[in-house]
């Protein structure tokens, strides 16, 4: 039995019935138990570097046991597993595909007490995202399909843009002027999405690079949430792609859509 085993009997209970019968409560009970995990790690004395490469590992090992114990016929694309450690299955012939981000935000992961980092599990069922979970272990709180919130309202009268706190990118600072909207400096890309969700913030629009398992949870959440999803372009957002790049995209209320895709049809972005 390995360590990672080990600790699973230890520290991870097994789901709740409703969990084995319902991929949205799965998708939230697995993305929990990896953040208790998660949260276990981050009090064990390591930091920086060697923190943030233990999570991203020992999340990523919970979770592909646990697909591996209940959910063995699906497939499992993760950011970890795409950098090289063994998957099962072909996930190009599956009907089935879970999408995950064993750590979505290390960098904050790996600065506490900071809660703005999350765990994403998706799960991709014949074209369509089917389920996902966005846990914010720090925060205590999970955000799932099965359950989701209707999008709360502005929470301020000027809109609110979520951008990265360490670079936000400058064509959002142009669309903000336009807009007369004001920045939201965040972590983590599910956060950021879930912070649409939350009413924190009314938009969240980016273009510098990403992967499919940087929003597959979070965009699954806000479309069961009512919110408008799309590419920058305005075409859909499409997963279990042979690429997994989805460099950009676009998650706001409804009422924003128009106006934000209008202003970037018209103004070049440097990515």
């Amino acid at each position: 039995m390995t360590a990672v085993q080990k600790q699973m009997r230890r520290g991870v209970p097994s789901p709740p019935p409703e969990a084995l019968r319902d991929d949205h409560r799965f998708a939230a009970w697995a993305a929990e138990a990896a953040g208790r995990v998660l949260l276990d790690l981050r009090d064990s004395g390591l930091a920086g570097k060697e923190l943030k490469d233990a999570g991203d590992l020992r999340s990523h090992e919970v979770l592909m046991e646990l697909f591996a114990r209940y959910a063995p016929a699906d497939s499992v694309l993760s950011e970890e597993q795409h950098r090289g450690t063994a998957g099962r299955h072909d996930r190009h012939t599956a009907r089935r595909v879970w999408i995950i981000d064993p750590v979505d935000g290390t960098r904050e992961y790996s600065e506490p007490p900071r809660d703005d980092w999350a765990v994403h599990v998706a799960l991709w069922q014949d074209g369509e995202l089917a389920a996902g979970a966005v846990s914010q272990p720090a925060l205590g709180r999970t955000f799932h399909t099965g359950s989701a919130p209707a999008a709360r309202k502005p929470a301020t009268a000027r809109p609110r843009i979520a951008v990265s706190r360490t670079r936000p990118p400058a064509f959002v600072e142009e669309l903000a002027a336009e807009l007369g909207a004001d920045l939201a400096p965040m972590g983590s890309a599910g956060v950021k999405v879930i912070s649409v969700v939350r009413g924190i913030t009314d938009a969240y629009v980016h273009a510098g690079g990403q992967y499919e398992w940087d929003s597959a949870a979070p965009v699954a959440v806000a479309r069961s949430a009512g919110l408008f999803t799309s590419r920058i372009d305005g075409t859909p957002l499409v997963y279990n792609q042979p690429e997994v790049l989805l460099p950009d995209l676009l998650v706001c209320r409804p009422e924003l859509a128009a106006p934000i895709l209008d202003h970037l049809a018209t103004h070049p972005i440097n990515h």
